[in-house]
């Protein structure tokens, strides 16, 4: 059985996003404060890019099992990256905050938003909120 490759790492998420480039890097503090703020826990860095706030157990029927991020983003370049918060049951709260949101694309369990400024803050903290105790 493969093993997971994306596990917390000891590497510092402020010197990680010291690598970033402005606006992105700012834009990227100021998602950590949230998601702080939201979750009231620390980040950790998850692979190489994840900036992540808790985590969850999964089992599998297959057997296979690991330690995923409970909700999280990475700031890439093109856009930021949202882990965890969008479902696949549209019926999701969160789902249908999507359409208060502002400017965004979703991906196979991801949520990509271009600029921090574009969007409504508000609704990313119930979005996130709601992600975390689900």
């Amino acid at each position: 059985m493969t093993e997971n490759k994306t596990k917390p790492t000891d590497v510092s998420v402020d010197e990680f996003i010291d690598t970033a480039a402005e606006p992105r890097r700012s834009e990227a503090r100021r998602v950590v404060a949230i998601m702080r703020e939201v979750t009231g826990v620390e980040p950790v860095m998850w692979g190489p890019s994840m900036i992540g706030f808790g985590s969850y157990h999964y089992k599998y029927e297959s057997g296979r099992e690991g330690d995923m991020l409970k909700v999280g983003f990475s700031p890439r370049k093109a856009a930021f990256v949202f882990y965890g918060l969008v479902f696949y049951d549209e019926n999701e709260p969160n789902n249908q905050l999507l359409e208060k949101l502002g400017p965004h694309t979703r991906g196979k369990g991801c949520l990509y938003i271009k600029k921090l400024s574009d969007i409504d803050e508000s609704i990313l903290r119930m979005m996130i909120r709601n992600a975390y105790v689900h």
